[in-house]
């Protein structure tokens, strides 16, 4: 693992559990920064009828002249092209980003990642949210309160998310964790 000390100048992790309120919060201060808003959605749309209807509830919290932006497996990529002084960008969510690699469709062309694969995207990921320009918000669960998985394959992935989110609150000077709609500031 590459260890970056450098912090983004105007970047905020948002975490806390499943409704939690942590998206709503992370909508919040992206309203409330002023500037224009690009929303990074890294759900995958499926033919579920519960995800379809997670989106959609998703989509309509968001103001209407807000850019949404579906998010496929390259976030950092997606987050260089949008990033930009005088705007928002915020990530909702990483979990999502992360089951999109560790846990891909059946008919996804690449598969699951390899552990050397995945940890090349956090690096990539952790070097792209320092160089940014522009205000950042970034949303993750906090699945890691619990007990330990029973199965390989959910262990791997609350595994790698915590070590994300990890390195992503090292990266950034404003940390919250949310409970029951109420952040908590757990750094700057």
């Amino acid at each position: 693992m590459t260890d970056l000390v450098t912090t983004s100048p105007d970047l905020t992790f948002v975490l806390g559990g499943a409704r939690s309120g942590k998206s709503a919060f992370a909508e919040g201060l992206a309203a409330q920064s002023g500037l224009p808003v690009t929303y990074l959605a890294t759900a995958a749309v499926s033919d579920e009828p519960e995800m379809r209807a997670r989106i959609a509830h998703h989509r309509a919290s968001r103001p209407g002249h807000w850019e949404t932006v579906e998010v496929g497996r390259d976030l950092a990529g997606t987050l260089r092209n949008t990033a930009r002084n005088g705007r928002c960008v915020l990530v909702d969510c990483l979990p999502l980003w992360l089951a999109g690699w560790l846990c891909p469709p059946d008919d996804h062309p690449d598969g699951p990642a390899s552990d050397a694969q995945w940890q090349g995207v956090v690096d990539t990921l952790a070097a792209t949210l320092v160089s940014l320009p522009g205000r950042i918000v970034v949303v993750s669960n906090e699945i890691g309160l619990g007990v330990i998985p029973m199965g390989s394959v959910t262990r791997r992935y609350v595994d790698e998310l915590g070590r994300l989110n990890q390195r992503v609150a090292a990266l950034a000077p404003q940390v919250r964790f949310v409970v029951a709609g109420l952040p908590m500031a757990v750094k700057g």
